[in-house]
């Protein structure tokens, strides 16, 4: 459960980095980009219909590739499918930080962060997806705040799994605001190395059952 609070805190910060920093995109939340990409092609200003189909197509190539990945070590010990996937999450992430320093003003930059953050957010959902943890996708919080609001005392049920699904909102929050002030005072190079970082430390230490 906390490997999967800790990345929920790093989707906050990579959405972030792409809405902030990217022209008004999602890299981590593809419910929220089919919405952006109706804005822009409604010719809503600050939306870019490029931009929105970058990220939903390398997000869909990163869960195709999660799903092979999924089906090929899922069978095993999950502890080393896990260490795996965020491995390579960390190196795609790692990527993108130093395509940012080298680079932060070129047209293509923005593109190259789009498309690497949103292909690895692919191949994390397409595991998560995979592992099944209740109220944790790491990536969207509709139903995880449905369940809050619909399983609590208040509407009649007992609020069992509440603190699950408010951690898992608040970890969300975190990453958001921790992602916005790092990319209005620094910039998108230092974010996306937090999160680099971040899930390098879990690919170290994720532990779990086999």
């Amino acid at each position: 459960m906390a490997v999967l609070l800790v990345l929920t805190v790093v989707s906050g910060l990579i959405d972030a980095v792409s809405y902030l920093g990217l022209g008004h995109v999602f890299t981590a939340n593809m419910t929220g980009n089919v919405v952006v990409l109706g804005f822009a092609a409604a010719g809503a200003p600050g939306f870019s219909v490029p931009h929105t189909l970058t990220s939903l197509a390398a997000f869909v190539a990163g869960a195709v590739a999660g799903g092979r990945l999924s089906g090929r070590l899922g069978g095993g010990s999950r502890r080393r499918w896990a260490r795996i996937t965020l491995a390579v999450e960390a190196v795609f992430l790692g990527a993108s930080s130093a395509v940012a320093f080298a680079a932060p003003d070129a047209t293509a930059t923005g593109y190259a962060l789009i498309a690497v953050t949103a292909f690895a957010m692919g191949l994390r959902n397409a595991t998560v997806r995979r592992l099944g943890v209740p109220d944790l996708t790491t990536t969207v919080l509709t139903m995880t705040l449905t369940g809050l609001a619909a399983d609590s005392r208040a509407a009649g049920g007992t609020g069992r799994h509440s603190p699950r699904r408010s951690a898992s909102v608040v970890a969300m929050a975190l990453g958001a605001a921790l992602g916005a002030w790092l990319v209005v005072r620094h910039g998108l190079g230092i974010p996306l190395l937090v999160a680099a970082v971040a899930v390098a430390a879990l690919a170290v230490c994720a532990s779990g059952r086999e």
